[in-house]
């Protein structure tokens, strides 16, 4: 394929409006960093209500219901999973938590979404994805980067052919943390894997289906959690994802997506909302799709979005990002971690 076989313009995003959606009541559990920048972005973008909140306190319940306008602080989390007041219920706890917190709201018959990852494991995942099932409720992984009108843009060029075979994806997450972060803590299932590995491996098994080989390299940091990971993953028709995730600096934190007729460029950050660009095998003409939206997390909305669109037409997952997609993905995940060392030995006792 030449330079001539590109189109003038990329695809615009597939989107419904959030307010097309039906309106759901959520219940929120878990007070912290990501679930104050969810809360404010489905207040700010969508017609959806956040009608309690849960914490392992009563004190961050509290301060966390005042601080966004919320009716009700409970605790503990039986009191949130059971309100009759609330229709789906995020789990925002830290990863460490997010089995306990979505069994319970599952087996109170609400739907669920929870934080990524999902589990610890892919064990995990399938449990949870099971009782879900079981219980005929709704599940779902907050990916949130797949549901971005950015990734519906690469979607569809992938959908299209335009990039021709693809036998290479190429991503990096990198990020500094300092202590006390909860990221530095083994008994909270720190390390960099299923907190910014999990964006890279979740990019590679989407684009180029479940990993059938798995190389990684990686080190330890002084407080006992996993600082760095490199991963080569071989996918179906000997593609080839090259992968890598730090806690120790910060990295570009971009990635690219290879085919013999074209390559796909996510500037950084590629998880979030930005651009995309498609470049010609032979580097001489490149098109640009320019993401209008919101910087940052102020774009978490779109999960919440999807969420309420699928409930409401009685989806038991979102066909963006169902049970299969997470299993690779935590498949994937689950053999770096074997092949690391890695053993995930979590504080379980101190639950919402």
């Amino acid at each position: 394929m030449t330079s001539l076989s590109l189109p003038d313009a990329l695809p615009a995003p597939r989107r419904r409006s959030p307010d097309s959606v039906p309106s759901l009541r959520w219940g929120v559990l878990g007070t912290g960093w990501i679930a104050s920048r969810f809360v404010a972005s489905l207040q700010a973008s969508t017609t959806q209500r956040v009608v309690a909140v849960g914490s392992r306190t009563q004190e961050s319940a509290d301060a966390f219901a005042a601080r966004h306008g919320i009716e009700k602080a409970l605790r503990p989390m039986e009191q949130l999973v059971g309100d009759p007041d609330v229709d789906v219920v995020y789990v925002a706890t830290p990863h460490h938590l997010h089995r306990s917190g979505a069994l319970a709201a599952i087996a109170a018959g609400k739907h669920v979404v929870v934080e990524k990852p999902i589990g610890l494991n892919s064990a995990e995942a399938q449990e949870i994805s099971a009782a879900a099932r079981a219980a005929g409720v709704f599940c779902m992984e907050a990916m949130w980067t797949l549901f971005l009108p950015r990734f519906d843009v690469v979607r569809q060029v992938l959908e299209s052919g335009l990039l021709g075979q693809v036998h290479t994806v190429l991503a990096d997450h990198g990020a500094h943390f300092d202590p006390p972060h909860r990221i530095l803590d083994p008994a909270m299932a720190g390390g960099t894997l299923l907190d910014l590995g999990t964006y890279v491996t979740t990019l590679a098994t989407w684009a180029l289906g479940p990993a059938t080989r798995v190389q990684a390299s990686g080190s330890m940091t002084s407080s006992g959690v996993n600082g760095q990971a490199a991963m080569v993953l071989t996918h179906a028709g000997d593609a080839t994802s090259v992968l890598h995730s730090t806690l120790l600096a910060r990295t570009p934190t971009a990635a690219t997506i290879a085919g013999t007729a074209a390559t796909l460029t996510l500037p950084s950050p590629f998880f979030m909302p930005g651009d995309v660009v498609v470049t010609s095998a032979d580097g001489s003409h490149s098109v640009t799709w320019t993401d209008p939206e919101p910087i940052g997390h102020e774009a978490l909305y779109h999960s919440a979005v999807e969420a309420a669109r699928c409930i409401g037409d009685g989806l038991p997952e979102s066909p963006l990002h169902g049970a299969a997609s997470v299993r690779a993905n935590m498949s994937a995940l689950d053999e770096v971690t074997r092949q690391l060392g890695i053993t995930y030995s979590p504080d379980r006792e101190n639950t919402p």
